[in-house]
């Protein structure tokens, strides 16, 4: 009896529906694709048409690896599952339907029998004047390559110039956000603009300033203060300007303003404040927490029992802090999926639905270099012992390319990294408004 319940499904294949290809829609699609057995209809929406490995981004903004190591192809590895191109626009959970958008122009709409929102994180903005208009952000391969070319162009324009003033401008780079995105972009960037800088002679003496701001009171204030610290230090060491408890009041094509009144002339203000969940579970008229979906602690809607969510688009239960939600990070986000993919299986009498509850195993922080800081299972490192825990986990974390990956990081420790810009990506086209409210409807 035992053996049948664990293995049953319905006569006619049910079909589930995955919003998003994040950490969590990808590893609930992969873990769902063996527990079904072709005896499920598994149907992953997603813009792209691969996985997107986010914590290497910073390496791929400096050249250190190319752009499709951290991309993993999402038909390789899930065969099997059906993948849809396209942006999900509307849900409507009384007819069980899903709306998208093609690539294309096109419109499309599915139907469901198990549905799970998945559909991640965007930049999170203020309404801070400029913003919108003056800075980029940082969350996939576009902004990664712009960065990249925009920080090599910036130096070759400081270098064609004789004009001091502009020059210090466009040597001048202003992240704001002193959380894991803007830490790492600081203490990879500054690295790559003083290879730069050597290798144009007329910036010899120039000085490249970056510019690292938060409200907070500390780098990296979610962390233990101990890795905190670490990285403090090692960006200034490294010259960068750690501004605590100060942002940006305006923005303008010359420069910011900061909230201490003074003017700061730039052309590169980088946004990395933070994000926010998708604006999709806005329109479904359910119950959220800060904009996450609120779901129970097995990852079901409740009052709708057919429909999970998990990752940064929901607000998880979290078991190990009664009380509060599980943060929005990958860690949680890969197994919240493998997590919901379990109990979307048991509730068609696969197995038995479990709660979802994990603490977290540590944290880590690559800063370039041969430095970073780490804490696995929370014994805390510094310098080159916790870089190789950092390699060691995002080659074990990364569901492909891993020898291309680990190939990348041998050359540039060897060979010259190469800094020409590709000029593929128009500043236009990574606006710091990656999703709009006003185009989703429920």
């Amino acid at each position: 009896m035992g053996w049948r319940r664990r293995y049953w499904w319905p006569m006619n294949r049910p079909r589930i529906v995955i919003v998003g290809a994040g950490f969590a829609g990808f590893h609930a699609a992969r873990r769902l694709r063996k527990l079904a057995r072709n005896r499920a209809e598994i149907i992953l929406v997603n813009p792209t048409d691969y996985f997107l490995y986010v914590p290497l981004l910073p390496e791929v903004a400096t050249g250190i690896i190319e752009p499709r190591r951290v991309t993993v192809s999402l038909a390789d590895t899930l065969p099997g599952v059906r993948l849809i191109l396209g942006e999900v626009d509307g849900l409507n959970l009384d007819t069980r339907t899903v709306r998208y958008a093609e690539p294309g122009g096109g419109r499309g709409e599915l139907s469901y029998d198990r549905l799970l929102i998945a559909a991640g994180s965007v930049n999170k903005l203020l309404p801070i004047p400029g913003i919108a208009e003056c800075a980029h952000g940082f969350r996939g391969i576009p902004e990664a390559i712009f960065l990249r070319d925009h920080l090599t162009e910036q130096l070759e324009l400081a270098d064609a110039t004789d004009d001091q003033s502009a020059r210090d401008a466009l040597c001048t780079f202003v992240v704001v956000g002193a959380g894991y995105t803007g830490t790492e972009v600081a203490a990879h960037g500054v690295l790559y603009t003083e290879l730069l800088r050597k290798r144009h002679p007329r910036l010899r003496d120039q000085h490249i300033r970056w510019l690292l701001l938060d409200v907070a009171d500390r780098v990296l204030p979610e962390l233990d203060e101990r890795l905190s610290r670490t990285a403090d230090k090692v960006l200034r060491e490294r010259g960068v300007e750690v501004r605590m408890g100060l942002s940006v009041e305006e923005a303008t094509r010359d420069g910011v303003r900061l909230t201490d009144k003074t003017f700061v002339p730039t052309q590169s203000l980088i946004w990395c404040v933070g994000v926010r969940p998708d604006p999709l579970v806005e329109g479904l008229g359910l119950k959220t927490d800060k904009g996450r979906l609120v779901v129970d602690e097995y990852l079901r809607v409740p009052g709708r029992p057919e429909v999970f969510a998990c990752g940064d688009a929901a607000a998880v239960p979290d078991l190990t802090r009664p009380g509060e939600v599980t943060p929005m990070t990958a860690q949680h986000a890969e197994r919240q999926g493998k997590r919901a993919a379990a109990n979307i299986a048991a509730s068609f009498g696969s197995g038995t639905q479990q709660p979802y509850r994990h603490e977290d195993l540590g944290f880590l922080v690559d800063l370039g270099g041969t430095q970073a800081a780490a804490d696995p299972l929370h014994v805390p490192l510094a310098g080159l012992p916790a870089k190789v825990v950092t390699r060691g986990y995002h080659l074990l974390s990364m569901p492909g390319n891993r020898v291309r990956t680990a190939t990348d990081w041998l050359f540039d420790a060897v060979l010259g990294r190469q800094t020409t810009q590709l000029g593929v990506i128009p500043a236009d086209d990574v606006p710091l408004e990656t999703a709009a409210p006003e185009r989703l409807h429920s």
